[in-house]
């Protein structure tokens, strides 16, 4: 028994941890949670937890259907918000198949199968998300319009105000499972809120990822209000995203850093930024996987909807950050289009999957775009050779279907499930007759 495992299993003693969830990600993104008794722990550890996979969503088919949770003792944490006695732990695990080995359909392990390459390249992966979502008041029918707790904006900070309390709360509870948080404060639209995760390595901030949703929705109903991730709940305010700061380091060296070089950026950081917008059409579907998510991305409000960098260029879709000379090892690039219902296993890797490729095949960098890419004309994005990102999930899915890349990362069971499922998606919502219609068309028609 390694020492992680034996940690895990003197804290569930001391701490009198009566029951423990077993957590994992379908391929949509979505959190699925088994709890056991720390009696079965062991036996969890050594030979993983049986279940049936065809239940969950891309998992197998079901003459397929056993798979085994195994779960992964870094990730044990006790859940903060189960305050009573006794208490609840939990762990992250990877899925396998009945022979022990890895599943083609687990999220996690399409991650670490690229992380796996970066690392024969020399390359560690690291991320830091800041997330953003929206607070609103409950009890609202469907179909209804949402009313967001507040009508504040960026920055603004109110006496007693709810998202104040809010944050302090869902930050407290984080901190108390580990992770750490960089930033938090009111976003521009009413009741949109942003919480910035520390850097970490890419596997630990998509687990982070996770855990953050459901904090976040949990100290929501404590406070008797809804949260919500969903990319676009307002026609005439932003979206909420998850702008992904992103860097390779070999060893202790930030690989994207190079003193004296223009943005002080390296060989490796200009091509993994050329593979991120040569690719960046194709893996939409993945960083961008909601019918509407494509209303943020159509919307403005700083959102990008077209395929350029820029230096400090807040409406392009690659930026490079101001470089502060005394910290080299801060240099990174931040990809914007990505938002925060995408499901992280995933989008990590194509990101990953097409920086490397960029760094493989030495893409060269177009230059950057220095002026408002939303305020030019079609033809002056033309003239500049800024393409758009696909403008709707049907679009999406086009490009990604033709994509070798995003094949190659998922895996052809992720792949050809992931295709499936949302082709279903834009076809349901293609056949729905809108507010809008009604509104415009019935009158005069």
């Amino acid at each position: 028994m390694d020492k992680q495992t034996e940690f895990v299993l003197r804290t569930i003693e001391e701490r009198d941890i009566r029951f423990v969830r077993l957590w994992f990600t379908d391929v949509l993104g979505m959190l699925k949670s088994v709890a056991v008794a720390p009696a079965e722990l062991e036996g969890a550890f050594s030979e993983g937890i049986g279940f049936d996979g065809s239940a969950i969503e891309g998992f197998a088919r079901v003459f397929e259907s056993d798979m085994l949770a195994k779960p992964d003792p870094s990730t044990f944490q006790v859940l903060p918000w189960r305050g009573e006695s006794p208490g609840v732990g939990r762990m992250f695990c990877d899925i396998l198949m009945p022979d022990g080995s890895p599943s083609y359909a687990d999220p996690r392990h399409v991650l670490k199968r690229q992380l796996a390459k970066a690392a024969e390249l020399g390359f560690t992966f690291y991320t830091h998300p800041e997330i953003e979502f929206f607070l609103l008041e409950q009890g609202f029918a469907k179909g209804e319009v949402p009313t967001p707790i507040d009508q504040v904006g960026y920055f603004d900070h109110t006496p007693h105000g709810l998202g104040y309390d809010f944050r302090r709360q869902a930050i407290t509870m984080l901190e108390a499972m580990g992770i750490s948080v960089e930033f938090s404060h009111h976003e521009g639209a009413p009741g949109q809120q942003e919480i910035d995760l520390r850097y970490a390595d890419a596997l630990t901030t998509a687990d982070n990822i996770m855990t953050f949703r459901l904090v976040v929705k949990e100290v929501a109903l404590e406070q008797g209000v809804y949260a919500t991730f969903m990319p676009k709940p307002f026609a005439d305010h932003p979206g909420s995203g998850m702008h992904t700061h992103l860097s390779l380091f070999e060893g202790d060296r930030n690989a994207f850093y190079e003193a004296g070089a223009e943005y002080s950026l390296s060989k490796v950081g200009r091509s993994f930024i050329a593979g991120l917008l040569r690719h960046a059409p194709e893996i939409t579907a993945v960083t961008n996987q909601w019918v509407n998510s494509y209303k943020r991305l159509g919307g403005g409000g700083e959102a990008p909807a077209y395929v350029c960098w820029g230096h400090n260029n807040r409406s392009a879709l690659v930026r490079v950050p101001m470089y502060k000379p005394s910290k080299g090892n801060s240099t990174r690039v931040e990809f914007r289009s990505i938002d925060t219902a995408a499901n992280p296993y995933l989008s990590f890797a194509v990101m990953l999957a097409a920086g490397l490729k960029g760094i493989e095949q030495g893409y060269e960098l177009p230059p950057g775009a220095e002026d408002d890419v939303w305020a030019l004309t079609e033809a002056e994005r033309r003239a500049l050779g800024i393409e758009p990102l696909p403008t709707s999930l049907g679009q999406a899915l086009t490009v990604m279907e033709r994509s070798e890349l995003v094949a190659e990362t998922l895996g052809e069971h992720v792949y050809d499930h992931f295709l499936r499922n949302k082709r279903q998606e834009w076809a349901d919502y293609r056949r729905q007759v809108t507010p809008f219609e009604l509104a415009r068309y019935l009158p005069v028609l």
